[in-house]
């Protein structure tokens, strides 16, 4: 496979077909559209091929208001479920270290949740197959200061949806009780460890757990797409699912996560296997690993990785083994409605790339 360090150099290169050169404007201008006809208020795309920037852009605008544009190296932005593959990462770290078994009973850590019909474990947890709910009515946009274990009481009172391991039932609520089990076992809170065991050696500098009314600077502004445009969000308080989706990061910090995952630099391959292994339910795939998403893209190309939709913020997090690809996209805006745009421009990039990468 050959690297690629400069995207457009390459393709515009004497050596390069006519199509590809196509493919390359197409991707451009695709994703400028976007902001163009007012569909996002801004985007950040971070594409690695072999551990290499393959193509690096922002468009659009962080702050619409104040026209700062987005920058992909340091605007902030809220990646929604991306932060799954994040925590994921963190608890990894913790069974190749020997400190949690992912086959033990949530109770044998955090022995105070109240004891459901069924006992159910870290792995079900974790590949949304233990049959905890899901989000009811508003409860996705809580704004209030909630620790992880006070969050408890939002939901633990309420049944099991079904026997764990007979169902799949996606929802953050799953990972909260694994961060506060991760607690529970490091002694430190769950945002400490995860930037000491997996932020820091990745040199994951621009992620951050989001405090409100603090940000940090080059957060983007987060907004919510209406028939009349864009207006900022609703407030949320995201810290208490920080593990299920609170974490603001860059496009570029994100895809050092996808590099991570595919060179094995930060954990053993075989630990990284049984998370990025889709679970089973009753012989059927869930297209579900342990944190991660382990399934196909519109065009059929096999990705790992997270599509993330929370208040003010829209992600694509997509690793593609074969072909050794990163792709990490930030919108800062809640579900634009555009995946089916994003999947185009997609199309296009791997177009640009078939005489490389195959």
């Amino acid at each position: 496979m050959r690297f690629i360090t400069d995207f457009f150099k390459t393709l515009f290169s004497a050596a390069s077909k006519q199509e590809n050169v196509n493919s390359a404007l197409l991707l451009d201008s695709s994703f400028q559209e976007l902001v163009d006809e007012r569909k996002v208020p801004g985007m950040a795309l971070t594409v690695l091929h072999s551990g290499k920037t393959l193509y690096q852009k922002g468009f659009g605008y962080a702050d619409l208001e104040k026209r700062i544009p987005v920058d992909p190296r340091k605007t902030l932005f809220r990646i929604a479920s991306a932060s799954k593959p994040l925590a994921a990462m963190a608890l990894a770290r913790m069974v190749a270290d020997k400190e949690i078994d992912l086959d033990e009973s949530l109770y044998t850590y955090v022995p105070y949740f109240p004891k459901k019909e069924y006992d159910f474990t870290l792995r079900q947890l974790a590949g949304h197959t233990a049959g905890i709910r899901g989000y009811k009515g508003r409860e996705y946009a809580r704004n209030e200061s909630l620790s992880i274990r006070d969050s408890l009481a939002i939901f633990q009172d309420d049944p099991l949806q079904f026997k764990p391991g007979t169902g799949f039932l996606y929802n953050s609520f799953d990972w909260v009780l694994i961060s506060l089990a991760m607690e529970e076992v490091s002694g430190m809170p769950f945002s400490a460890y995860v930037k000491e065991k997996v932020l820091r050696p990745l040199n994951m500098e621009h992620t951050f757990e989001e405090t409100p009314g603090n940000l940090p600077d080059h957060a983007a502004v987060c907004y919510t797409r209406s028939r009349s445009g864009f207006r900022p969000a609703i407030p949320v308080d995201n810290r208490y699912k920080l593990a299920g989706g609170g974490y603001l990061s860059t496009s570029e910090d994100l895809a050092r996560l996808g590099r991570a995952c595919l060179d094995d630099s930060l954990l053993p391959s075989e630990v990284m296997r049984a998370f990025l292994t889709a679970q089973e339910v009753e012989g059927q795939s869930t297209y579900y690993g342990l944190g991660w998403q382990v399934s196909r893209d519109a065009a059929g190309r096999e990705f790992v990785g997270h599509v993330g939709n929370g208040v003010g913020g829209y992600s694509n997090f997509f690793v593609y083994p074969k072909e050794e690809i990163v792709v990490s996209l930030l919108i800062n805006c809640t579900d634009p409605k555009v995946q089916h745009i994003i999947d185009q421009g997609l199309d296009h990039m791997f177009s640009a790339l078939k005489d490389f990468y195959n």
